[in-house]
């Protein structure tokens, strides 16, 4: 198989909150066992993901790089690293630099944040001209309730309408926005620097499923990412609340992997024939979508 499959270029690291309710310190651990290339803290409630001391020894003691850094700008995190949403970046910026990451992850602002987004895009470009960090805004999606659907983001929950250096595509928003990925990614271009890896079947809900147990095109855009010689890095972030005990977890997650590193695999021109597939470009065994 040496001369027939090729290491890929990305790396593929696994999202702390992967591992909620446990906690960023497990989050680690696993990764390590598992044989991830490294994490991605998400900076959230837990002390841990907050402290960088910490984090940095948890890196030293697992042989876990940081890749990249998600900035606290979720609903559950307004309060995390202050109130301020640019203090936020900017401390996100500099937990990227302290730990060796590379990236940030930034989501675009929630409408009622009106001087945060009105220059966000501006502001954006700014911060990434000023250090060796990429801020890649990630894609989100409309709030449904019922048969209304409220736009919670602004300038758009599509950062693709807006001209920002560096992009992070997540296939689950994706699904939740019902949004068709490959052409989101097409519109990202080189732009793209970081995925966030995840299912989805276009619910309403924010699934985070496993990859391959929903209806996106997980495997179609990492071979795509593979053929186009993709250098950023595919996070792993799923949902594994429901997992009955920490082993369980771990399976979920080690499936995860499995699935992206196979698909993000380059093949050589004399390789056998790709595995059937069903829909969404997933490999089938025995008609099931794997």
């Amino acid at each position: 198989m040496a001369d027939q499959v090729g290491v890929p270029e990305a790396k593929v690291a696994l999202s702390t909150a992967s591992v909620y309710p446990e906690n960023t310190a497990a989050a680690f651990e696993m990764a390590a066992r598992l044989g991830y290339d490294g994490v991605e803290v998400m900076v959230w409630t837990d002390p841990v993901s907050q402290d960088l001391d910490t984090l940095n020894r948890l890196s030293d003691q697992h042989g876990m790089p940081v890749l990249a850094v998600h900035a606290p700008c979720l609903l559950i995190t307004q309060r995390v690293w202050g109130t301020d949403p640019w203090r936020k970046l900017l401390r996100a910026r500099d937990a990227a630099a302290r730990l060796g990451a590379d990236t940030v992850v930034v989501h675009p602002p929630f409408r009622w944040q009106r001087a945060y987004a009105r220059d966000f895009v501006s502001g954006i470009r700014r911060l990434t001209g000023e250090a060796d960090i990429r801020f890649a805004v990630e894609n989100m999606y409309p709030w449904r309730y019922r048969d209304r659907e409220m736009l919670a983001y602004a300038p758009a929950w599509d950062p693709t309408e807006e001209d920002f250096p560096h992009y992070t595509l997540d296939l689950s928003h994706a699904a939740t926005s019902r949004s068709d990925a490959l052409a989101m990614a097409d519109r990202m271009g080189d732009r793209l620097g970081h995925v966030h890896i995840a299912d989805g079947t276009g619910s309403g809900k924010d699934e985070h499923l496993v990859p391959g147990r929903g209806s996106q095109p997980c495997g179609a855009l990492l071979e795509r990412l593979a053929a186009t010689g993709y250098r950023g890095h595919v996070v792993v972030e799923v949902n594994t609340r429901r997992a009955m005990s920490s082993a369980a977890r771990q399976a979920d997650l080690a499936e995860a992997l499995a699935f992206t590193r196979l698909h993000l695999a380059p093949t050589s021109p004399n390789a056998p024939a790709a595995p059937a597939t069903g829909p969404t470009g997933d490999p089938t065994v025995n008609g099931e979508a794997w």
